[in-house]
């Protein structure tokens, strides 16, 4: 076939422009009265995330105390939790600098309920390599800042202002070797999710 029969060919089947899905009605049809949190607690501890309800910041230091031992490396991006390295004082440390970090405390203020997926921006990591390069990671989440799906996060974070962002579902797995599922492969062994009421 020609150069020229295959781009008229091409040139004759263009698509027609479609508009969007208006995604109000998807927020009219997931509208509920469930308790979106009790739904992400489903969610997240099936894709093997430990979820926790707190009342307050002292609450989650009592936990961490028990599930780790003194002396170890802990960054927080949370300015409350100050007993700890506070990620914005090291930003101008090299990556490699955190590779002995034990964990990693972060902050988010969107999960979804249907896939138990938190988002984190740059500003909440301070720095884009913790979520990833700790052995375990915990994210700190209000009770309010829940809704049903990824469309409706899609549509939070849609226009907001940020240069870098993640979805992060539970700790890192995979299964691409022998099918045989291996936690923690390329990133942390844990995340804990600190859920304050």
């Amino acid at each position: 076939m020609s150069r020229e029969k295959i781009l008229a060919a091409v040139k004759k089947n263009q698509f027609t422009s479609t508009a969007l899905p208006d995604l109000e009605i998807l927020s009219a049809l997931t509208a509920t009265s469930d308790n979106l949190v009790q739904q992400y607690t489903g969610v997240a501890s099936a894709g093997g995330c430990f979820v926790y309800e707190v009342n307050d910041l002292e609450a989650i230091k009592d936990i961490l105390r028990k599930e780790f031992k003194p002396g170890v490396k802990i960054i927080s991006g949370i300015q409350g939790l100050d007993e700890y390295t506070y990620a914005g004082n090291v930003m101008q440390e090299s990556s490699h600098s955190f590779a002995d970090a034990e964990l990693t405390i972060l902050a988010s203020n969107l999960g979804v309920a249907e896939n138990g997926a938190l988002w984190l921006t740059e500003n909440q990591m301070n720095i884009r390599i913790l979520p990833f390069i700790s052995q375990h990671l915990a994210v700190v989440i209000g009770k309010d800042a829940f809704v049903p799906t990824m469309a409706q996060a899609y549509a939070q974070i849609g226009n907001a202002d940020y240069g870098y962002g993640a979805f992060i579902s539970g700790p890192s797995k995979t299964a691409d070797i022998e099918q045989s599922l291996v936690i923690g492969a390329h990133g942390p062994r844990s995340l804990s999710v600190f859920i304050l009421i």
